[in-house]
């Protein structure tokens, strides 16, 4: 969606990962995201859906 005051577009990306929780943590340890939204899998142990911020940025993966 448009940043209509600096006319920026904003881009989400999605990224997908055999062993999501190991990722999540992962990312948050060595980048610093906040795991803002975590929606588990059907399977014990998978990630159906989470999101990632940092800063006004986000990641989304499963």
């Amino acid at each position: 969606m448009p940043d209509r005051a600096t006319n920026r577009q904003t881009m989400v990306p999605g990224l997908r990962y055999e062993d999501a929780p190991a990722a999540i943590e992962w990312l948050c340890q060595a980048f610093g995201f906040e795991a803002t939204l975590v929606a588990p899998g059907e399977e014990e142990g998978t990630i159906a859906h989470a999101q990632l911020a940092i800063g006004n940025g986000m990641i989304m993966l499963g």
